[in-house]
């Protein structure tokens, strides 16, 4: 159901955002995920709903810790927004006093619950918890992307109990993702990286069949180098996946997919205290050799790939791009990518990280808020967290 069919006027709605965000001294210091939240909730502000968000942070194991508090989220929330967001905090989350809270509200009103995950139910979408934050609220909306790929309590249970719909921010992310894998202007070259080949298994695998390119950077670069037989060294690389990496090889050329790696790479001796940073070829690596980023030749190789591209999906960095040095690789494309006439996505994680640190946010045409709900996509999952929108039959008889 769209947002805009939810009736929320004087009604309390419940939103599901992903406020999941770093917290240093006690304040929030970096505000674009509550950024991302803004337009769903000046919305149902606008038309006469009392606000009620609800979001997990970090990882408390299921207990009340004053470290995962959501007091410093909450006084973010305030400035970003432009508007008091009442703290309903208990840490139960829900007991009678946020509930006599929550029915004090007025419309327009926001306010925040306490961390879901001081609750063990949360992760285990157990269905009591689900009625108890249902319980809160008259309609839901879910526009945390971010968990979308996880059934919990907070996103999959309270669905089922309450009309429900999509927040702008989920919306946008669905409808772009679907667009681009179901129908995308070609050449659609997807750029894949992180340091696992077994973390993207499933997603070559489905993206063999939608794209026309597909280039390889990052650790997981290195298995595709030594299943080429070239030597790796010290290099992080997955050797029970080398056989995985010589089948995509094979099904990319038979399916004429043109699926490129690495043709030279910057390796050092030690990541942590490098003494030696040099550029070889990717067939001349020596036993001492750590491989941690791609080379100027892979840089211009992966250029001329992308020069004619109209669709583009990057996942995941193309080298330790935290650390300079190590970070040219990843940054060169990003600003090849910047100069592109073609829809650009960004499938969140590192590769918005990397996005963000070169400046180019402005140049994308979407930067995923997800990165694993991203990945999931993009493996031609159904992901929970949408699939379990629109349902509520209890509440709707």
């Amino acid at each position: 159901m769209n947002l805009k069919d939810l009736q929320v006027q004087g009604r309390v709605a419940l939103v599901r955002v992903d406020f999941n965000v770093p917290v240093a001294d006690g304040k929030v210091t970096d505000t674009q995920r509550i950024e991302a939240a803004r337009e769903t909730i000046d919305f149902l502000r606008e038309s006469g709903a009392k606000v009620v968000l609800m979001s997990h942070r970090g990882r408390p194991k299921g207990q009340p810790s004053e470290k995962f508090a959501m007091e410093p989220v909450r006084r973010a929330a305030e400035e970003v927004l432009g508007h008091e967001v009442k703290g309903i905090f208990s840490q139960d989350v829900v007991d009678d006093g946020v509930r006599q809270k929550v029915e004090a509200l007025a419309p327009g009103e926001v306010a925040l619950l306490e961390n879901l995950r001081f609750r063990p139910e949360e992760e285990k979408n157990d269905p009591a918890f689900a009625r108890e934050l249902a319980g809160l609220a008259d309609v839901f909306v879910n526009d945390a992307f971010g968990t979308a790929h996880r059934a919990h309590a907070s996103n999959v249970g309270v669905a089922q109990y309450l009309p429900s719909a999509l927040g702008f921010l989920m919306d946008r992310e669905v409808t772009v993702l679907s667009e681009l894998m179901e129908q995308p202007k070609r050449p659609f070259v997807a750029i894949l990286g992180g340091a696992k080949i077994s973390d993207k298994i499933p997603v070559i695998d489905h993206l063999l069949s939608k794209v026309d390119k597909i280039l390889i950077g990052g650790a997981m670069g290195n298995t595709f180098l030594l299943a080429k037989g070239y030597e790796t060294g010290k290099s992080l690389v997955e050797e029970g996946q080398v056989a995985q990496a010589q089948e995509f090889m094979s099904r990319a050329e038979a399916m004429g997919v043109d699926l490129l790696i690495p043709v030279d790479v910057v390796v050092t001796d030690n990541l942590d205290v490098p003494t030696v940073v040099e550029t070889k070829d990717a067939s001349a690596m020596g036993a001492d050799d750590l491989a941690v980023d791609i080379g100027e030749k892979t840089v211009a190789l992966y250029g001329d790939a992308l020069a004619d591209a109209k669709s583009v999906i990057w996942n995941g960095p193309l080298g330790v791009f935290e650390q300079e040095p190590f970070d040219k690789g990843t940054m060169a494309v990003a600003e090849i990518l910047a100069g592109l006439d073609a829809n650009r996505v960004i499938g969140g994680g590192d590769s918005a990280a990397a996005i963000k640190k070169g400046g180019y946010e402005d140049k994308m045409s979407h930067i995923s808020s997800g990165g694993g709900a991203s990945l999931e996509f993009l493996e031609g999952k159904v992901l929970p967290g949408i699939a379990a929108i629109g349902g509520g039959e209890e509440e709707q008889k």
